[in-house]
Parts: structure tokens; C-alpha cells; sequence
């Protein structure tokens, strides 16, 4: 305990006395990483050193939230994380030297404590994704245990629209819609979202995404909204489900980028939606190959269902992005260098790393001397 405390103390002097400019970016790079670790492990014990300070009768959760600067909802949830933690070895160990954070292990001790076992690939994931991909797939895990009418019923239940005025005298809010609203909504809000972003960038206007999603929003509540051409909502279900009007253990049916539907809401659906079949073996999608450099329809599709197993959308590759919205079809061999427009020489990278990746093609010698797009 008491080399922990000075240890503890040498490290809060140093970290107060670090100058950044004075260090090349290179070795800010490394610096802010393993501090980036150090904190994580630090975090998590102090929080086991809560949990036991806790049941000592020597603080609460509200000491918590005022000795960490959090709030108490932060500070009950770290609680519960390391006490959830104790039961799940990996994670704990992963914890406790700083590979996982206290959110991304109450992530995945929540999803471990639905579906037993899923804690070994869900760490994986933690340490190979971002945050947003972790909570994504510990989601498609949780609810994909979940029986799917009960889930539907509950989510029909759980609807709600709030509105209030902030501080700033903003009109503010937060909805929750069933995936069969929800999605179609949100896709075409990020549709018009980058519709009128690009077009303010050809004039100059840098502002904020979030700025363009808010006009796109009152747009589209005004009626004044232009519709995309895609589709603004898509489910995938397996055949033989759709015919026999239920799933089986290993079956999809589900919306692309929220979660698992009844077979019925999507018989409903098909009635007047657009049916499209894409033929897998499980681990591959059967598509088409085409020299050139537009994409047809078919392989657009393909590509748009993302992973062959899961069939869950399209999100950029580059790890630790996540991204869903905005996504640019990259060549990962360029079309300047010979490479085909095939569904196994296509990605989906957002803007910002579908440029990053352009650049690194170029410098390679790989785009014939071409230029790269401007950036944005």
C-alpha cells in the first residue's frame, strides 16, 4: 500500500510537469498510450479499492462521485463493473492491467451475464475495435439471445419522445423508435445530413457536422426534405425462415444496423418493398467481378450487407473507426494499379480514412502519379 502511494504520488508530479512541445510527436504518441494504459489500471483499482472501502462502512457512492469528479451514476456503475469483473477472470485481468477500460469491461460483464460464454470473443473485440464497435457487438450478442417477439413487444412499449429548453435557451431532446421507425428515420436524417454538408463545403461553410444534421432534421420535420434513392430501410432474413414464419438456432432476421426483428415484421415489409437475394455459403457472399471503376447495382448490395456471417451493414475497416454513416467504397488494390471492381478488392472507409488511404496509395506508387481528393 504504501509503495503504491508514493509511487501513485512521483507519477502525479511527473505527469503535472510534462511539457508536450518539447517532445517530438512521435514520442508524444508513445507517452500518451501508456499513459492511456497506466490510466485505465488506475481507474480500476481504485475502484476495487472503493468497492472494499464501501463495504467497510468507509464511503459511499456519493464519496465516490466527489473523489473521482464523476457523477453518482458514474460512480455506482464503476462499483457494480468490478464487482461484476470478480466473476469473469478474463476481464478482470484484462482490467486490472489497464488492456480494457471500466466502461468497456461493463460492457462486456453485462453482455457475459446474458449469454454465458461471450466474454473470450467480446474482449477480443475490446481490444481490437473501438468502443462504439465493442457496445455494437455486445448489443448484437444480448439481444440476439433475446426471444424476437418479446424483444419487439418491449421495444414497441418503450417509444418515447422527450423535449425540454437547455441552459442555452436551445429546444433539446432524445427520442427511442422500434427499429422498424427508427432505422428508416436515422438513415434518412444522415442521408440529407451529408446531402447538405457537401454542398455548404463547396461554399466555403466548415461548420460541424452535428450544424448540418440539425438543418437536415428541420428540413425533413418541415416536409421540405429531398428523399434519398436508397433505401431507407433494410432487413435481412434467411429463406427457409421466411418461409416457415420463425427462426431456427443460426438463422438472421434482422434490421441492418439496429438488431433482430420477428419474421412477421418483415413478411410485412416485403409486401411493398423491394426483394433482393444474395446467395452465401456462410463465410462468402457470391457476387460479380467488373473491370472498371463504377460499381453495379448487384455488387453495391453485397457490399452493403457487410460481414457475410452477420450480414449486419457496412462499417468502415480502419480499426478503432466504427463508422456507419458516410461511408466511400475503397479499392484496397487501386484501379490505377489494375485493380478490378470485385466484391474481395472493396471496403467501406468513412471520408477522412478513405483519404488517409489514398495518400498512402500515392506515396506507394500506386495511383500512377493521380491526385488525391481534397481532403473533406
Amino acid at each position: 500500500m504504501s509503495r503504491l502511494r508514493a509511487v501513485a504520488a512521483e507519477l502525479r508530479t511527473a505527469a503535472s510537469e510534462f511539457e508536450a512541445d518539447r517532445w517530438s510527436g512521435a514520442d508524444c504518441a508513445v507517452i500518451a498510450e501508456e499513459l492511456a494504459v497506466t490510466v485505465k489500471a488506475c481507474a480500476a483499482a481504485s475502484a476495487r479499492a472503493a468497492v472494499r472501502a464501501v463495504e467497510c462502512g468507509k464511503g459511499d457512492v456519493e464519496w465516490l462521485a466527489r473523489a473521482n469528479g464523476s457523477t453518482p451514476c458514474a460512480a455506482r456503475e464503476a462499483l457494480s463493473t468490478v464487482s461484476a469483473a470478480a466473476g469473469c477472470p478474463a476481464t478482470n485481468e484484462a482490467l486490472a492491467h489497464g488492456v480494457v477500460s471500466l466502461a468497456q469491461a461493463r460492457e462486456i460483464v453485462r453482455a457475459e451475464a446474458v449469454v454465458p460464454g461471450a466474454e473470450v470473443a467480446l474482449l477480443d473485440v475490446a481490444t481490437t475495435s473501438g468502443f462504439a464497435g465493442l457496445r455494437a457487438e455486445a448489443r448484437r450478442v444480448v439481444l440476439g439471445a433475446r426471444d424476437r417477439d418479446e424483444l419487439h413487444r418491449e421495444q414497441h412499449a418503450s417509444r418515447s419522445v422527450r423535449h425540454w429548453i437547455d441552459e442555452l435557451g436551445m429546444v433539446a431532446g432524445n427520442f427511442r423508435l422500434p427499429p422498424a421507425v427508427g432505422v428508416p428515420f436515422v438513415n434518412r436524417l444522415d442521408a440529407a445530413t451529408d446531402r447538405g454538408r457537401r454542398a455548404a463545403r463547396r461554399g466555403g461553410n466548415t461548420e460541424a457536422r452535428d450544424a448540418h444534421a440539425a438543418d437536415a432534421f428541420v428540413g425533413m420535420m418541415s416536409g421540405t426534405g429531398k428523399r434519398a434513392a436508397r433505401a431507407e430501410i433494410v432487413y435481412v432474413c434467411d429463406l427457409a425462415a421466411a418461409a416457415r414464419g420463425h427462426t431456427h438456432a443460426g438463422e438472421l432476421c434482422h434490421v441492418i444496423g439496429a438488431g433482430p426483428v420477428p419474421v412477421e415484421v418483415v413478411r410485412c415489409a416485403a409486401v411493398s418493398a423491394s426483394v433482393k437475394v444474395a446467395v452465401r455459403d456462410g463465410k462468402q457472399l457470391h457476387t460479380i467481378t467488373h473491370y472498371g471503376r463504377r460499381i453495379p447495382a448487384e455488387l453495391r448490395t453485397a457490399l452493403a450487407l457487410g460481414d457475410p456471417e452477420r450480414l449486419d451493414g457496412a462499417v468502415c475497416v480502419e480499426d478503432g473507426c466504427d463508422r456507419r454513416y458516410g461511408l466511400e467504397w475503397d479499392h484496397v488494390d487501386p484501379v490505377a494499379n489494375g485493380g478490378v471492381t470485385s466484391y474481395d478488392n472493396l471496403q467501406a472507409r468513412c471520408g477522412p480514412d478513405h483519404w488517409d488511404k489514398t495518400e498512402r496509395d500515392r506515396q506507394a506508387g500506386l495511383l500512377g502519379g493521380s491526385r488525391a481528393p481534397p481532403r473533406g
